[in-house]
């Protein structure tokens, strides 16, 4: 016996385990007893004392003794456990009827026939009387819930019907309607709630909506809290959402996870005053984001380039002739990953800081649009729409244009060539999944006087950050009552309106660089590619577009030899590179240094046949003349143009040879900036301009700022110098 005992302990848990389901049930020995094995266990108790009792000599008076303890002691348990009077009494009784039936079977035997039929008419009593209290006390505790819920909703309704009364009362007083109220829902955020109102007759939503001050002036709400109506579920009820609780002067980071997006499911922008995320649905729609200088419009611009990069089904394109800095952070992580071992494609798919690369863009855009329209025809056709299917094989294009709104507005000439290609993109692209986002310094008439604009960004947000100079929230928002800037004086805070969701206050998450680095590295993998079709009407503009001559300005570490292919790991390239500039100033006799191009000997083959077949004349040879001193004159200072011989040229930090006008390249600095129109030039961009050292250039500009031939446009790391025709 101690042998077989010492082999099981040595036994491990799986093994043991799986004796014990292969011999049998598991009898759980901490579980109560119910009726059937509470009643066996107390005649069996009984019968084995009675007749133990009996062989042993034992007083029958002790088992009458412990019956009348066990009664007792059940009792006390019941009334401290708040038992029922009926359960109390029927465990007391099988004590004091188990210990009286021990006591006689001791004295006239339990092993009569009359004895052990009394013993199972008690076991089938005890077992009965169990079943039935059970039953009772769980009845009496469903009861009890059931009472305490009511008593819960009791009070929630009374709140509920204090708040419909006092806001019923105080509609009918500002608003000079009477309104029944048919239902109050509390948010699940807890920062306010829901009214669901029923008109009066001839009565629509607009009487409460154009009241929105002046309600939340009388129910004291704080600040940054207003009260907003809008349509119910049809024109005779209004849904009136009330905010407690400011949830816009908090700053919330922009959530992590980073999971993937859709353009049909819609992208984040921000949240609601209830704490509700507010998605864009931008397959057909255009958008329009406004917000004046210190606004948090640039954090707006990263926080809508971060769903575009989450989405699986969208390649972002970025325009902003600032020098590119609404586009930079999201490129230079794959910059940086050069080299690295692990390829990291850039969080937009183009970036264009200069109005040639723009207008590329737009050009290419254009080209894509058009010729998907031919291309998907079959398409189309299979799937029996007139909407190209937009998914990762064939992804949108979302231009974000910086200040795009300007552009439209702009006198400048160059400005003006822009707009028609951004204005021809809304008018044309939208059934071939190629739309825009523009954004702009305030919600005036001139930027919102476009009929494109107004009929095609049905998406539009307006930060206002307490600002109310140029905010015309009337235009922005038309129809739209009881909008005022001073109620969303946070940075980030605004008001937004989509198709699917109304005006209202709104908060933009707060992202930072950190971030977006983390979201190009989490996402670079899930970027898609531009479809064949798309890359062929495309062509090398779109191809080459990370070539290291078109992105030298994005770093400091400019190249100095001939491009060797594509500048950004993971993206694929073609074509082969370009060498720099043809100048004429470095060609020698007839032909360049470079060799002729394919035109110049397409002409020189063209003028030997026709010699040949007519017997033309052969035009004497032209001399070079002699190449004139360079004068003393503004424009390119050409290395090409110094003397070979005797004359090294000065370094390009000596500025020594300037005039009291300043040095010889401000005037092709001048004409750059003043080709920019109201975007302006960094100081970073005129350097790279005219090949100058930096701390040069911003010498030179600040002087000819002092002697009025710029404007400097302070704006802190955007800060831009203007042309007095734009300023």
């Amino acid at each position: 016996m101690t042998t077989h005992t010492g082999a099981n302990v040595k036994k491990t848990n799986k093994e043991q385990s799986a004796v014990d389901l292969g011999t049998g049930p598991v009898w759980d020995w901490a579980a109560g007893h119910g009726p059937v094995t509470g009643a066996l266990s107390a005649t069996t108790g009984a019968f084995a004392v009675a007749t133990c009792g009996t062989a042993g000599g034992m007083p029958p008076g002790w088992a009458l003794a412990v019956g009348t303890a066990g009664a007792l002691g059940h009792t006390a348990a019941g009334i401290r456990l708040r038992n029922a009077g009926r359960t109390i009494a029927a465990r007391a009784s099988s004590w004091l009827i188990g210990g009286g039936w021990t006591a006689w079977a001791m004295t006239h035997g339990p092993l009569t026939w009359e004895a052990l039929g009394s013993l199972a008419a008690i076991g089938v009593g005890i077992g009965t009387a169990t079943r039935s209290t059970n039953l009772y006390e769980e009845a009496r505790e469903e009861v009890a819930l059931a009472a305490e819920q009511r008593q819960i909703a009791a009070e929630l309704s009374a709140e509920r019907r204090a708040t419909a009364a006092e806001w019923a009362a105080r509609i009918e007083r500002i608003c000079g309607i009477k309104v029944r109220i048919l239902a109050v829902e509390t948010w699940a955020a807890t920062t306010g709630f829901t009214i669901d109102a029923e008109l009066p007759g001839g009565a629509t939503y607009d009487h409460i909506a154009k009241k929105s001050a002046a309600l939340s002036a009388d129910a004291r709400l704080p600040h940054g809290c207003t009260v907003t109506a809008g349509p119910g579920i049809h024109q005779g009820r209004t849904l009136i959402d009330v905010g407690t609780v400011n949830v816009l002067e908090r700053e919330s980071a922009y959530p992590a996870g980073y999971e993937p997006l859709s353009i049909h499911t819609g992208i984040p922008w921000g949240y609601r005053s209830n704490a509700d995320e507010i998605l864009t649905y931008l397959r057909e729609q255009c958008a329009l984001v406004v917000g004046p200088t210190g606004s948090g419009k640039t954090n707006m611009v990263h926080v809508i380039l971060a769903g575009f990069a989450r989405a699986t089904d969208v390649l972002p394109w970025v325009i902003d002739l600032n020098a590119g800095s609404a586009g930079l952070p999201w490129v230079l992580p794959a910059l940086e990953s050069n080299g690295s071992g692990r390829p990291v494609r850039p969080g937009v798919d183009w970036l264009a800081s200069t109005y040639e690369e723009a207008m590329l863009m737009l050009d290419t855009a254009l080209a894509v649009a058009r010729y998907r329209k031919v291309a998907y025809q079959d398409l189309l056709a299979r799937e029996n729409t007139d909407l190209l299917p937009i998914s990762p094989s064939i992804p949108q294009i979302e231009l974000v244009i910086d200040e795009g709104a300007e552009i439209l507005v702009s006198n400048d000439r160059r400005m003006r060539k822009l707009a028609e290609r951004i204005l021809e993109v809304i008018r044309i692209a939208r059934a071939m999944g190629v739309r825009t986002v523009l954004t702009a310094l305030g919600a005036t008439g001139s930027v919102l006087g476009n009929l494109m604009i107004r009929r095609e960004a049905k998406v539009r947000a307006a930060l206002t950050g307490g600002e109310t100079e140029g905010m015309d929230l009337s235009k922005m928002f038309p129809g739209s009552r009881g909008l005022r800037p001073e109620q969303a004086p946070y940075k980030g805070s605004g008001f937004m309106g989509t198709p699917e969701s109304p005006v209202g206050l709104f908060k933009v998450w707060r992202i930072k660089p950190h971030q977006i680095r983390e979201i190009v590295h989490a996402t670079s993998e899930r970027h898609p590619h531009l479809d064949d079709v798309s890359i062929k009407a495309a062509g090398e503009a779109y191809v080459r577009r990370w070539d290291a001559d078109r992105i030298a300005w994005m770093r400091d570490d400019l190249p100095t030899g001939p491009a060797e292919g594509p500048a950004v790991p993971g993206v694929e390239q073609g074509g082969e590179t370009r060498r720099g500039l043809n100048l004429t100033a470095l060609r020698e006799g007839d032909e360049p240094q470079g060799g002729r191009s394919e035109e110049d000997e397409l002409a020189a083959k063209f003028r030997k046949e026709i010699d040949a077949t007519f017997r033309t004349a052969t035009e004497p040879r032209r001399e070079r003349a002699p190449r004139p001193e360079r004068p003393e004159r503004p424009g390119l200072n050409l290395s090409a143009f110094r003397k070979s011989e005797g004359e090294a040229p000065a370094p390009r930090e000596r500025e020594s040879e300037a005039s009291e006008q300043g040095p010889e390249w401000l005037a092709e600095a001048i004409n750059a900036i003043k080709s920019t129109g109201t975007a302006g030039m960094k100081p970073s961009a005129v350097a790279d301009r005219v090949g100058r050292s930096r701390q040069a250039v911003r010498e030179a500009l600040k002087a000819a700022a002092e002697r009025g031939e710029l404007v400097y446009r302070d704006n802190g790391p955007r800060s831009v110098y203007l042309h007095p025709d734009h300023a």
